[in-house]
């Protein structure tokens, strides 16, 4: 009743909230990769657990977890192009289906009991290669989905799902891993994609966009670099989620050692920031999920990149566990929130025909810079000590990004004639 919406204005809020989930297609879509997200972070963690138990080596456990991304690094621009070219729902089909296949045959060599520590970091670095296709197809398919309308809040409940799943995720690993081992985990992954596969089934597939000439793919990520090259604004927001990607994602990988070394708080305590990141992570996004005016999002993508560099500093240096929590949920907040800030800014200030590879581009620049950045702030913290280099790079990011952030945030006016929102 419309009194009653007066009555309660709160409703008004999440309406806007989850707007995109009216949207039929996108509704099932969503639903039915949040259950595969989780299915996927049930096997990182148990594919982690797999490789201490065969090897007990930190650096094969390093070398899985870098072999896993390094793909994306190499392989996301060129496999944009595939997506543009392609029904992007027949080829999340394929890539969603390869996952299941993987993920199946992982653990029937678990289960059988002959997988070796080879079979791991193959089937790790297969899915690095498949995850290149399958991230810039189901980033640049969200637009089919909800329209540009809808687009900012369908990326932001995306990002909600992602950060949920990495809530849930880990905590049901630990107890999957104790009531069927490690090969359920992998059987449990498996039919998680299941859902995926049945709702992209009952997508309606949207053809590519048709282009005058079919060029090469060399000229294809040619004409996307030169896109990029000359327009200022796309550029700084891809060397923003370098920059950002690089540290914020990377210094996570030394949050044992802050549990363990510095706030002498064991596993439950790595579980606890583990936990607030994650919950930070969740409430950035819904916070961006919930913006009605276009032009707030320049300054809380500003805001939200300064509150996550000097919350990371000001953690680095605390030794007491309910601070380091909550500035580790607001560093989360503040990754979180930029991150589907600018994925959204980039995707409505590109051309349908370049989606794809744009978004390959954006890929590159988010998860290709992970396993550099794990292996770079490893070497750094064994060499001068985990909080110096957490300091020193938050630090140092920060000031490299203030520069750029008041120079190229002017570029807004030609964002907003493009975004059309």
């Amino acid at each position: 009743m419309p009194g009653g919406l007066r009555a309660r204005p709160w409703l008004k809020q999440n309406e806007n909230m989850f707007s995109s989930l009216r949207v039929r297609e996108f509704r099932i879509y969503w639903v039915s990769m949040f259950v595969s997200l989780i299915g996927s972070w049930v096997q990182t963690m148990a594919q982690s657990w797999l490789v201490f138990r065969l090897t007990h080596s930190a650096f094969l456990m390093g070398l899985t977890g870098f072999l896993s991304y390094l793909p994306v690094s190499f392989f996301a621009l060129a496999a944009g192009v595939y997506v543009d070219r392609s029904i992007k729902r027949n080829l999340l089909l394929v890539t969603q289906s390869c996952f299941t296949i993987l993920a199946l045959v992982l653990a029937l060599l678990v289960w059988t009991g002959t997988v070796k520590i080879w079979h791991v970091i193959v089937i790790a670095t297969i899915n690095g290669f498949v995850l290149s296709f399958d991230s810039p197809t189901r980033q640049a398919m969200v637009v089919e989905l909800v329209g540009r309308q809808h687009l900012m809040n369908a990326i932001a409940l995306n990002s909600a799902a992602f950060n949920s799943a990495r809530i849930i995720g880990p905590a049901v690993a630990g107890l999957l891993i104790a009531l069927i081992g490690t090969s359920g985990c992998f059987f449990v992954n498996a039919i998680s994609y299941l859902p995926v596969l049945a709702a992209l089934a009952l997508i309606k597939p949207r053809p590519p966009v048709m282009r005058g000439n079919q060029t090469s793919v060399y000229s294809d990520i040619r004409e996307s670099i030169l896109l990029v090259k000359h327009n200022r604004f796309l550029l700084f927001l891809l060397a923003l989620v370098a920059l950002v990607s690089t540290f914020g994602v990377s210094y996570v990988v030394l949050m044992p050692i802050f549990a363990q070394e510095v706030l002498r708080s064991g596993a439950m305590g790595l579980a606890m920031l583990m936990s607030s990141s994650g919950a930070g992570a969740l409430i950035g996004v819904l916070n961006v999920a919930r913006l009605k005016d276009a032009h707030v999002r320049f300054w809380l993508l500003h805001v939200s990149v300064v509150v996550f560099f000097l919350s990371a500093m000001v953690f680095s240096v605390s030794r007491n566990m309910l601070l380091s929590c909550a500035l580790l949920v607001l560093a989360g907040a503040g990754i979180a929130g930029s991150m589907a800030l600018v994925n959204s800014m980039i995707q409505l200030s590109i051309p349908d025909s370049h989606r794809g590879r744009i978004m390959g581009l954006f890929m590159m620049m988010f998860m290709g810079f992970i396993p550099f950045g794990n292996l770079l702030f490893g070497a750094l913290a064994q060499a001068f000590g985990v909080q110096e280099v957490v300091f020193f790079a938050a630090l140092m990011s920060l000031l490299v990004y203030w520069p750029f952030a008041r120079k190229f945030l002017s570029d807004r006016r030609a964002f907003e004639e493009r975004a059309c929102v």
